[in-house]
């Protein structure tokens, strides 16, 4: 059974009926008395006029006024979806005339606890007194921070050494360097034995630092063999000449396969790989110092054109570097080598060798900065070498030995790349006199 229209019948509509009784005893409750709605608009155009389902075409409805059966509930509707909600009477707000519940009756101010909080104003800021950084509390008499050790007329501050740019202890770095090259000049002079002794220790030293570096990546190569096979192999050459320091290379790595064949096939390739490289790297180059201290007659004057060509490259290089340097060379491998650098040290030593070889050898001078500028290419590649396997195996020095410089290493590794190049330039310049 359909309802019938609630537009269309002729039966009143369902506001105009009178509301029912309410089944529960409350007199409070009871439906009010209906009010009228205002006239309903004529026209389309009339502000908050909308059709009616089942009215005429050009009949609009008005904005309602809907008071509902209960007092002080009314509502107000100004077309479908918008409510506006209770008069402005009726919200509960503090200046309102009078609150009320949602039935009428009169609240109580325990409903709307926050109808007694006073509203918030705006209050100069003036007034509020400023902020003001308070010192911190020094700490108690006769206590000390952690770390910070007193100082006293016995024991003086702690200070801290003077580092340069390229992040060493200048000063230490400069006498270190001054006492090896004391080391190297003196035997080399007075007294050529004495030459060859050092150039033994200094190859077992960087043998032992270079084994004791290359175990943080894992492998482990036996140092016995290594040690005593690099002094034979720079003996071999200062005694014999080229094809003896092969030779001397060849029973070094030998010597050392058969060594580490008792310690089990576990990790075999990679310490014999190792082993391979720390004893072309640091006895074999060596061992071309040995044959330039060898040649007769100027022997001693070929090891120090080669030395002061490196040193002079090093100084050169540095000193560019420092005041010019803005492009990397290397960032990867020596983020604080230059190409400003390295034209600083290619200059510093064609000059020097151009002065020093015309002067000692009587070599014409664009042959001896052809030379320097070769030595100083050759320095900086083992410079960029070494590096390369630092960065490899995690470490900053090979080793601590010395200070300033790290270890020994970290000083023959533009010497050690320099000294063949060395003796094949000055073999042809310079050629050996029997």
């Amino acid at each position: 059974m359909s309802h019938p229209d609630p537009y269309g019948s002729t039966e009143p509509r369902g506001w105009d009926r009178p509301a029912p009784a309410l089944p529960w005893p409350d007199t409070d409750l009871e439906p009010g008395p209906w009010r009228p709605a205002p006239a309903a608009p004529t026209h389309p155009t009339e502000p908050g006029g909308y059709a009616r389902p089942g009215a005429a075409p050009d009949t609009y409805a008005a904005p309602d006024t809907y008071a509902g059966p209960y007092p002080n509930s009314g509502r107000r509707h100004d077309g479908p979806g918008r409510y506006d909600g209770p008069p402005a009477g009726d919200r509960g707000r503090p200046d309102g005339p009078e609150r009320r519940g949602p039935w009428g009756e009169p609240a109580r101010d325990d409903e709307y606890p926050t109808a007694q909080i006073a509203p918030v104003r705006d209050e100069p800021t003036d007034q509020i007194p400023a902020v003001r950084d308070e010192p911190e509390p020094e700490p108690p008499p006769g206590r000390r921070g952690r770390g910070r050790r007193r100082a006293s007329a016995e024991r003086p501050p702690t200070t801290t050494p003077t580092t340069s740019r390229a992040g060493r202890n200048l000063p230490a770095a400069i006498g270190v360097g001054v006492a090896l090259g004391a080391a190297v000049v003196v035997p080399l002079f007075f007294f050529m034995p004495a030459f060859l002794a050092v150039l033994a220790a200094a190859v077992g030293i960087g043998i032992w630092e270079m084994a004791r570096a290359v175990r943080r990546s894992g492998a482990h190569p036996p140092l016995a063999p290594l040690v005593a096979g690099g002094v034979i192999t720079v003996g071999l050459a200062w005694f014999a000449g080229p094809d003896a320091l092969c030779l001397g290379l060849l029973v070094t790595v030998l010597g050392t396969m058969i060594w580490r064949l008792g310690d089990g096939p576990g990790n075999y390739q990679r310490d014999l790989t190792a082993a391979t490289l720390i004893a072309v790297y640091v006895p074999f180059l060596a061992g071309f110092a040995a044959m330039l201290a060898a040649a007769p007659g100027d022997g001693h004057l070929r090891v120090l054109v080669t030395l002061v060509a490196v040193v002079l490259s090093d100084t050169g290089g540095y000193a560019a570097g420092v005041s010019f340097g803005k492009h990397p060379m290397a960032p990867t491998i020596s983020p604080k080598k230059s190409w400003e650098g390295f034209a600083g040290s290619v200059t510093a030593a064609a000059a020097g060798s151009a002065v020093l070889l015309w002067v000692l050898f009587d070599v014409a001078p664009w042959w001896g900065a052809l030379f320097g500028m070769a030595i100083s290419v050759s320095a900086v590649l083992g410079d960029l070498a070494e590096s390369m396997i630092k960065r490899d195996l995690g470490v900053k020095d090979m080793s601590n030995l010395l200070p300033g410089h790290g270890g020994l290493m970290d000083r023959l590794d533009s010497i050690l790349f320099a000294v063949p190049v060395a003796y094949l330039l000055l073999a042809v310049f310079v050629p050996v006199v029997s």
